[in-house]
């Protein structure tokens, strides 16, 4: 009712990927469910893949605005710092301070703490955050939900 004729049809069509998304559920959940009873989790590997790779760019953009710099222009002098990284094969935390310097003066020592992994992780405080703190909020209201 209310409706332009024969625009109701294409009412039909809008939730065929929801029932497509419900069969691949249907379908993963149970091959999920065996993969998790029976896998190992190896730390070492984890934390040598979730290092480098830049990920902790953002962390020394951060670093950078906490010291008193413009974000666009920490943006700019992390950007610069990349791509010193990628054309010399170091990842951010492999960089000595003399090779931050020669970029931005405002780097000291401290930025070895600021873009650690455990940092990183740590500081990320927001819902579905990798926080410890956040971790153990959204473990806890799966318990609950799951509890009734």
């Amino acid at each position: 009712k209310g409706l332009p004729l024969a625009y109701n049809k294409d009412m039909q069509e809008d939730k065929e990927c929801v029932f497509d998304s419900i069969d691949t559920i249907s379908m993963s959940l149970p091959i999920l469910t065996k993969m998790l009873e029976t896998m190992t989790i190896n730390k070492e590997v984890m934390y040598k893949s979730a290092s480098g790779g830049f990920t902790n760019a953002t962390d020394a953009a951060d670093y950078l605005v906490k010291k008193g710099m413009p974000f666009r222009d920490a943006h700019k002098v992390i950007g610069e710092l990349v791509h010193y990284g990628l054309t010399h094969n170091k990842n951010l935390e492999d960089l000595t301070l003399e090779e931050y310097k020669s970029i931005h003066t405002l780097f000291d020592d401290t930025i070895y703490t600021d873009i650690s992994l455990k940092a990183c992780v740590s500081q990320r405080e927001v819902i579905g955050g990798p926080s410890s703190k956040t971790v153990s909020l959204h473990l806890n209201w799966a318990k609950l939900y799951l509890n009734g």
